[in-house]
């Protein structure tokens, strides 16, 4: 029989509405994760709770990006994922499907920067954990957000597909005001330069074709990679407003309502004005009564001004409900 279809008794169940509470204890123990440090992350008084002492109070206190957790660790992760999404990897030795994907999920979460963690369980070793996330087959991805599971997929997907579904979960953390960073054995994050200053330059220089073209190949190398989207799509709105006058392209917009390029250049200037929530209503609007590629032109341009504003600006936030509600 697979050992990850084998039952655990009743009475050994693990509830997980028992750990969701805040007040989680100062002294968890730890189990040894990655890199020989504890995996009661954040569990003391510099804990994800309330960030490092003294520090940025986004910042959470974690013992590595990924980390082991066991029965008795598990709790302080409810307390992690309060500032920070949790994905947990739940897996077995014995499961050549993990194998392959263990390594992806850490790549991935370590590209974020701290924008996620992971937790890695051994089924085998924490049966109550299996039968609590009602795990039937492994590999299996689940996360945790304000403590209530989220899940996510079964089985070793392709890289691209696991960014995917991170992007989604980071998305949807950031609806639930769930916006903290991972500070690695409490200490915050050393000011770093830009991460990409060839780009950088060639964008502050005006110089969009270049920015555009630096930002794809780092984007190539390496699809997480938040600095390089955000990047791209500044070059892009900067490119498409060379030579415009913001308030000529919001009064053309406004005089011919269903003109769908007029509207998608008229939210680029209401953007750049500081008027992101019309540029969003403007375009959503049109997405309710447009369809085929012009419906398509119109959800990608909302979705390239996501990226230039950032997935905690309140306007995308409002507007992200907005769209799907349009579209679905």
């Amino acid at each position: 029989m697979d050992p990850s279809q084998e039952s655990t008794q009743p009475n050994q169940g693990l509830d997980l509405s028992a750990v969701r509470s805040k007040n989680m204890p100062a002294e968890q123990a730890g189990q040894t994760g990655q890199g020989g440090q504890a995996a009661g992350a954040g569990a003391g008084a510099d804990g994800a709770a309330g960030g490092p002492a003294g520090g940025d109070p986004n910042a959470v206190a974690v013992p590595g990006l990924v980390f082991d957790v066991d029965e008795s660790t598990f709790t302080s992760l409810v307390a992690i994922s309060d500032r920070v999404p949790v994905v947990i990897d739940l897996w077995a030795e014995w499961c050549e499907p993990c194998k392959q994907l263990s390594p992806i999920l850490e790549r991935v979460v370590t590209a974020y920067g701290g924008r996620l963690v992971l937790a890695k369980v051994d089924v085998d070793a924490n049966p109550r954990l299996q039968q609590a996330f009602g795990v039937q087959s492994i590999p299996t991805v689940v996360a945790l957000i304000k403590g209530q599971p989220v899940p996510l997929f079964q089985s070793a997907l392709p890289e691209p597909q696991v960014q995917a579904y991170f992007d989604e979960l980071l998305k949807l953390a950031g609806e639930n005001g769930v916006t903290g960073h991972a500070a690695v054995g409490g200490a915050e994050p050393e000011p770093a330069g830009p991460a990409h200053p060839e780009a950088e330059e060639a964008l502050a220089k005006g110089d969009f074709d270049t920015a555009e073209n630096l930002f794809k190949a780092a984007l190539a190398n390496s699809p997480a990679d938040e600095e390089a989207k955000f990047g791209l799509a500044r070059a892009g709105l900067g490119r498409r407003l060379i030579d415009q006058e913001p308030a000529d392209l919001i009064a053309a917009a406004d005089a011919d309502p269903k003109n769908v390029e007029a509207a998608k250049a008229a939210a680029d200037a209401e953007v750049v004005s500081g008027k992101a929530g019309s540029a969003f209503n403007r375009l959503i609007s049109l997405i309710r009564t447009t369809a085929g590629d012009e419906k398509e032109s119109l959800r990608l341009r909302v979705l390239d001004l996501f990226e230039v504003l950032g997935a905690d600006d309140p306007a995308v936030t409002k507007a992200r409900t907005a769209l799907m509600r349009a579209l679905f």
